[in-house]
């Protein structure tokens, strides 16, 4: 119909990241965030701005598979051609691995049911190179069912304020572990954390800890 206003769509897309050169997914004075470089992405195809709402914030270094972001636009663009538009217009460690059409009350954030984090620690003599930015090196023998004894402590609601790190200010340090597992696969030590969220370096500060009780200083 002439002269009616395009239609606002709500878009979820799906990112993988390798976080490494990024100071984390937030936005930040200075840039340098996944945020920053999915917004100048989404700028350059439709020639307008917007701002991307991410199911979690990832710390600096953190890496994503499966992160959840929103937004909405008016441009009218087919669902189907995002992914591929926007991977042409990121660098190469930010690929959006697909694109769906939400219904106007869902937000990457508040509609997140829970999260999953995985920490990786090689306990070889050497760290294998291939791999070495996506795990934590640890050459010393560890107690892994003593690790793995301490987890069924995580499980459940708990206030974590002493497993967090400084950050933005939170209403409550109080937060739900649904799963907490230790997983071995050759030389790796998979630590899974499922939860209802997680609080700033929370997931860093509790794989440094079940590390001190793989080495029975804890």
């Amino acid at each position: 119909m002439k002269g009616a206003g395009l239609k606002v769509r709500n878009i979820a897309l799906i990112v993988s990241y390798d976080g490494t050169a990024y100071r984390g997914f937030q936005t930040q004075p200075g840039g340098g965030t996944i945020q920053d470089e999915l917004e100048r992405a989404i700028r350059a195809l439709t020639g307008k701005d917007v701002r991307v709402e991410g199911s979690g914030r990832t710390d600096a270094g953190v890496h994503a598979l499966g992160q959840v972001v929103s937004f909405r636009t008016d441009t009218p663009i087919p669902i189907e051609k995002w992914a591929l538009a926007l991977n042409g217009r990121l660098p190469n460690d930010i690929i959006v691995r697909s694109a769906h059409e939400m219904p106007d009350d869902f937000h990457a954030r508040y509609s997140a049911i829970r999260k999953t984090y995985r920490y990786s620690i090689t306990t070889g003599k050497y760290p294998e190179i291939f791999t070495a930015r996506y795990r934590c090196h640890h050459y010393r023998p560890l107690d892994e069912d003593a690790m793995r004894d301490a987890l069924k402590f995580f499980i459940g609601e708990h206030d974590f304020t002493a497993f967090s790190s400084g950050g933005t200010p939170r209403k409550s340090n109080v937060r739900t572990i649904y799963e907490a597992r230790l997983e071995r696969e050759g030389n790796d030590l998979h630590l899974y954390l499922t939860g209802s969220g997680f609080l700033y370096n929370m997931v860093r500060i509790i794989a440094g800890t079940l590390i001190e009780i793989g080495e029975g200083k804890k």
